[in-house]
């Protein structure tokens, strides 16, 4: 399809203009969800020191930050439990934090140091934290999509009613592997959640470069799979929507798929916010995206309810920079792992 053609299939929801309001809030909700916003800080401000220390000169391992795009996490997290089995990809550190991973042990993975959640030997695109139901994340793209598919799988076969969950980018729906997953979960009824973080770029080419469409879910309908499509800067609409199809999942309907659409606020790879992403991306589309930053949205939200002060929330972020502040310090301070250590990993059981 000529590119002269082409046009957005997402009502709006790719468009920066639009979607921008404070979010709604009930004042019930208000305790819970200044909780969420405060993960969400977590999120943002231990990614922004990771890519202080890129730049630094003190993380060597590639870094892919995704400063822009918290509410997927911590909107699907709040459904999920520690008993399912969620799969990352080369840009988890959201997932990472929102299910339940502390910044300074993925700041001493970034780093290299024996106490970081992969003992130092991941770096920052190979995450693990199988206590709170993170099963790990691999920088190959889509590769982590039928390991999923495999683990809800095992979860069916296992019994109950736990799920296992995919993120992944737009990108990765190119990949072979995506469809031959969404073809057996569809034919076997598997237990897992697709969750595509569509910000509308894979690597450095802009979706419409590469796909007759930008809308994902497409791709669920050809599959016969259930899906939603929202606003992935909307904390209560990503919570929404992943609600209504891990529920229908734990209570048998077969697999589905989620698309929140998002937007990344720095570049493919280190901590640069540049245009150094898409074909098309302008500076002047990153400072639109801006206007719909989740946190903002969310924060308006519960000052416009009257939930909170500007004053409190000030003082919030303060506590977050603090804390991630703390744990850099405590990640520098940390040992590298042992040069005897350097098998040790490699085999789940050593002779």
């Amino acid at each position: 399809m000529s590119h002269r053609h082409w046009q957005s299939e997402l009502a709006g929801l790719a468009d920066p203009a639009q979607y921008t309001a404070p979010l709604v809030i009930e004042a019930a909700q208000g305790t819970r969800l200044m909780g969420l916003l405060r993960s969400m800080l977590v999120i943002r401000h231990t990614e922004d020191q990771i890519g202080q220390l890129v730049v630094a000169g003190l993380a060597r391992t590639p870094c892919h930050l995704g400063i822009g795009q918290e509410a997927v996490a911590v909107g699907v997290a709040t459904q999920l439990r520690t008993t399912d089995r969620v799969f990352g990809n080369h840009r988890s550190h959201a997932h990472f934090l929102a299910l339940g991973g502390t910044p300074t042990s993925l700041i001493a993975e970034v780093l290299g140091k024996a106490s970081g959640t992969s003992r130092g030997m991941g770096g920052s695109m190979h995450l693990f934290g199988r206590e709170f139901g993170f099963h790990g994340s691999v920088p190959i793209v889509g590769a982590t999509i039928p390991i999923a598919t495999g683990a809800a799988l095992a979860a069916k076969l296992d019994g109950g009613d736990s799920v296992a969950v995919a993120f992944f980018g737009d990108g990765a729906t190119e990949e072979g592997v995506f469809h031959e997953s969404m073809n057996l979960a569809a034919v076997h009824d598997l237990p897992v959640l697709f969750v595509c973080e569509n910000n509308l770029f894979s690597s450095h080419l802009d979706i419409e470069l590469r796909q007759p469409s930008d809308r994902i879910s497409r791709y669920a309908e050809a599959h016969r799979v259930r899906s939603l499509t929202v606003d992935g800067n909307d904390l209560l609409a990503v919570e929404a929507a992943a609600n209504a199809l891990i529920t229908g999942i734990r209570q048998g309907a077969g697999p589905a798929l989620l698309e929140a659409v998002t937007y990344r606020f720095r570049g493919h790879v280190g901590p640069n916010e540049d245009i150094d992403v898409g074909v098309h991306r302008r500076m002047a589309d990153v400072s639109a995206w801006k206007r719909r930053c989740p946190i903002k949205r969310l924060s308006e939200g519960l000052l416009a309810a009257g939930i909170v002060s500007g004053d409190e929330l000030a003082a919030l972020e303060r506590e977050v920079v603090a804390k991630i502040t703390d744990a850099v310090t405590l990640a520098r301070r940390a040992d590298y792992p042992d040069p005897s250590a350097l098998h040790d990993l490699v085999y789940a059981c050593r002779p």
